[in-house]
């Protein structure tokens, strides 16, 4: 606090702080090292290593305010100053978020009588203890504290339309080792200014709903300058709201109120009945499009799902899904000296690639279908696809996957989000577009998504043993309702017939909006050419599987002076841009290639990319944990 520490240069008084040689004052925290010869505040001499504090836990300084170089000109004002927004904040390790804002006026009062602080000596009881101060106040309030919140509630009746909105914050939150996820001080400006974003009747920051209130959207709290030490993973875990956590607290606000017996307030009485509701019923959805909200909830109730997680893209969440893979025998890890943070994964035999025989593409006449994709009643599909769904994530966990199809902010983009009970396609989606709380952040309330619902189609009953690769062989449906539209995908873990953002809607459902907004959506590679002179082109082209594709998309010339870039290998968006040309845009952002054949010789470009961050399924595995397939090398390793 620079501004107190000016403030108290002079006319200033201190109490039980400790006595420097020059006759001046000094406690801990000051400064990172003690001055020599300190008189303690009991007047004995001090040194490091006796045992005692130098200054008091509850030393003080009485200073005249009129010296604080950050003193408000208004702070005389004999009307005051107009309040736009209460602050409530407590001191909790893990269960109250950064910062939250209110609902209502009520519910905002609601939590302020129950804010909870870890006790200081600033009062009397045992340091680092709970305890709950309501409001702040305590030792303060001069009446009965249930009386208290009654006139808080009733006090908006006097405010109108101008009723200030309230927050609670929570600088102190700790991550698992008991160090602080926020560097407080200075800093704190950060979280004011989306407090001041949030204000007025057309609020300018983001924010996301949970069963507290709302929270800021990722990318909304402006952490400039603070990316090495306030990462994304750091802002997720001060912004994470904890509904198992908070369903305890709710159990111990109930026995705290009961002590204000008949006299409490029925309206903190209703909002913690209704908090307890929501934690109970509503999944903490990290947005505050309440289409999604609304979806989300529908396939719970549909699934069954024993647990809900939204994705949001992070390394850290990424490595615990690896880890949990591995765990399960789903994924082996290969070997990090070779192949860092790379994967291998063995399919069900049964469950090894594209099933165009369980492909449908469903409209109301079968012509819009044609003679070339297998047609199905979308009314009957789809009750076929509740059925199936029906209960089919139950001892699995859901994942919400939101994602962007291109680069994100495009124009051309397109944004999806999958619902799935397989890790292994979280972890694919990853890579092979841009998913998580970014591109969730994108959708709008006017934004098209594509609703993506997959399952493997295997639900573990109480007791059942998994299998490393679930999935439902028998009953395999690849569905796309081309005119809702929505992609279905059940029974199958498998490439493309789970990762859904890939052929399922970057080439079918997308083939379908590119007809009826006026673009292409095509099976091509994209590459870039540059002659010696520097002349630059760019072409797309179209091979069916197995005629070189990838290869041609990565190619390294044998004519000096040449290079080749890759813009994608697969799959290319085309539009008319301002100036009447064609352009194109790879709607992916990883490869999701065929491995026999794959060589130096025949595509160097694609072994160097996948040397490190790679997942591999059904390949082979070598004695010394790396990945082998036929075409790799003239010769097989032994012992594969």
């Amino acid at each position: 606090n620079l501004s107190a520490m000016a403030t108290m240069t002079r006319n200033s008084i201190f109490t039980n702080v400790a006595l420097t040689t020059d006759g001046d004052v000094w406690w801990e925290g000051m400064t990172k090292e003690a001055p020599d010869g300190l008189i303690d505040w009991t007047g004995q001499a001090w040194t490091p290593d006796c045992g005692r504090k130098a200054a008091h836990p509850n030393s003080r300084y009485t200073t005249p305010a009129s010296q604080c170089p950050v003193i408000d000109p208004e702070w005389q004002n004999p009307n005051g100053v107009p309040i736009s927004a209460i602050l409530f904040g407590g001191r909790r390790n893990s269960l109250v978020p950064l910062v939250s804002e209110a609902f209502t006026w009520s519910q905002g009062v609601f939590m302020g009588s129950i804010i909870s602080s870890e006790l200081t000596a600033a009062a009397e009881g045992t340091l680092g203890q709970v305890r709950r101060d309501p409001f702040a106040m305590l030792p303060f309030c001069g009446y009965n504290m249930a009386d208290y919140f009654g006139h808080w509630a009733n006090f908006r009746e006097k405010l109108g339309y101008n009723s200030p909105k309230i927050f609670y914050v929570n600088w102190f939150r700790r991550d698992e080792h008991g160090n602080f996820l926020w560097p407080g001080f200075s800093e704190n400006s950060r979280v004011l200014k989306w407090i001041c974003g949030r204000l007025g009747r057309n609020p300018t920051a983001q924010s996301v709903v949970t069963p507290i209130g709302q929270v800021p959207a990722p990318g909304s709290i402006d952490c400039s300058g603070l990316e090495d030490e306030v990462t994304t993973e750091t802002m997720q875990k001060l912004l994470t709201v904890d509904t198992t956590e908070w369903l305890h607290e709710v159990a111990s606000i109930r026995e705290y109120y009961k002590k204000f017996g008949a006299r409490l307030s029925s309206v903190m009485v209703d909002e913690l009945n209704g908090l307890e509701k929501r934690l109970s019923s509503y999944s903490i959805a990290p947005t505050s499009n309440q289409k999604i909200i609304q979806w989300v909830q529908q396939m719970t109730e549909l699934c069954t799902p024993a647990a809900l997680h939204w994705c949001t893209g992070t390394e850290q969440e990424n490595a615990e899904l690896c880890e949990l893979m591995v765990k399960g025998g789903t994924f082996i890890r290969l070997n990090e000296g070779k192949r860092p943070n790379s994967f291998l994964a063995r399919s069900d035999t049964r469950d090894v690639a594209r099933v165009e025989g369980c492909t449908y593409i469903c409209t109301k006449d079968p012509d819009d279908a044609g003679p070339t994709n297998n047609w199905a009643d979308p009314e009957e599909m789809k009750q076929r696809m509740l059925n199936l769904f029906k209960g089919c994530m139950e001892g699995r966990t859901m994942y919400i996957v939101p994602f962007c199809m291109g680069p994100l902010g495009s124009p051309y983009s397109k944004y999806g989000i999958e619902i799935t009970d397989s890790p292994y396609v979280v972890v694919n989606m990853k890579i092979m577009a841009r998913m998580g709380s970014k591109a969730l952040s994108l959708i709008h309330d006017d934004t098209f998504f594509l609703k993506c619902m997959h399952s493997v189609g295997m639900p573990l009953l109480p007791g059942q043993q998994d299998v490393a690769w679930p999935c439902n062989p028998d009953n395999r449906y690849i569905v796309h309702f081309t005119e809702e539209p929505s992609v279905w995908s059940f029974g199958s873990g498998y490439g493309g017939n789970a990762l859904l953002g890939k052929k399922c809607y970057a080439l079918r459902i997308a083939s379908v909006l590119g007809r009826k907004e006026g673009w292409l959506a095509e099976h091509m590679l994209i590459l870039g050419l540059t002659s010696p002179q520097g002349h630059q082109f760019h072409v797309a082209a179209a091979f069916p599987s197995a005629c070189g594709k990838t290869n041609l998309a990565m190619l390294v010339p044998s004519i000096p002076g040449w290079t080749v870039k890759c813009v994608g290998d697969d799959i290319a968006w085309l539009h008319v841009g301002e100036d009447g040309r064609l352009y194109a845009i790879n709607p992916e952002a990883g490869f999701f290639g065929v491995a026999p054949g794959t060589s130096n010789k025949s595509n160097l470009s694609a072994m160097a990319t996948m040397t490190r961050n790679s997942i591999f399924t059904n390949v082979a595995l070598t004695t010394d944990g790396d990945v082998w397939w036929e075409g790799m090398t003239k010769e097989a390793p032994d012992g594969l």
